[in-house]
């Protein structure tokens, strides 16, 4: 027979009434993070330029990148205007292919991200939307995840495809466009906050 609880060992149901909500707890990230790095991929199949400085066009996507060649056919634009990857994801790939390091422009990505938990950044509430705020001007909302291609085996060898599964970061939209730095602060916010 169990015996019955003491007022002690019950849970104190004023702490239980302070807890945050799944929907406050999405909102909080416990650091801001920084860019690592700017890619630009002028075309497909040519070999991205690393730059210190790029401009993130309204819609578009970064000039200089393929993705903001093209016009936008409807409102708002396609859904991967920019790439984003975990900076902390790429001793993961690199061990994962059998390397000691892996340098971020064979993934392709747009912005290395460091500090900040980019899959996090993806709303799990439709009525609150994310926004991924760079420097003091950009402004990206995120589409979902960049999932890798069969171009990953090529360049990184056999099983590089399932590597890259999950940690292949994210496709985002430029929402409010400007200049991008290396070193720029990122941070994350319900938009309009």
């Amino acid at each position: 027979m169990t015996p019955p609880r003491t007022a002690a060992a019950r849970p104190a149901r004023a702490s239980i009434a302070r807890l945050p909500d799944l929907r406050q707890l999405t909102r909080q990230f416990p650091r801001t993070g920084r860019v690592q790095a700017i890619l630009l991929r002028p075309g497909r199949d040519i070999p991205v330029r690393s730059v210190d400085h790029a401009v993130a066009v309204q819609d578009r996507g970064l000039e200089g990148d393929r993705s903001a060649k093209a016009a936008a056919t409807r409102p708002g634009g396609h859904k991967r205007q920019v790439t984003l990857l975990q900076a902390e994801h790429l001793p993961l790939i690199a061990a994962w292919t059998g390397r000691d390091a892996l340098d971020a422009a064979v993934l392709r990505r747009n912005l290395v991200i460091s500090g900040l938990n980019l899959l996090a950044a993806r709303t799990l509430f439709a009525d609150q939307p994310l926004h991924i705020h760079i420097g003091p001007q950009v402004v990206l909302l995120a589409t979902g995840p960049c999932d890798p291609c069969s171009k990953m085996e090529a360049a990184l060898g056999p099983g590089a495809y399932n590597a890259l599964r999950g940690h292949g970061g994210l496709t985002a939209r430029v929402v409010a466009g400007g200049d991008i730095q290396v070193g720029d602060a990122v941070h994350v916010a319900v938009a309009g906050a």
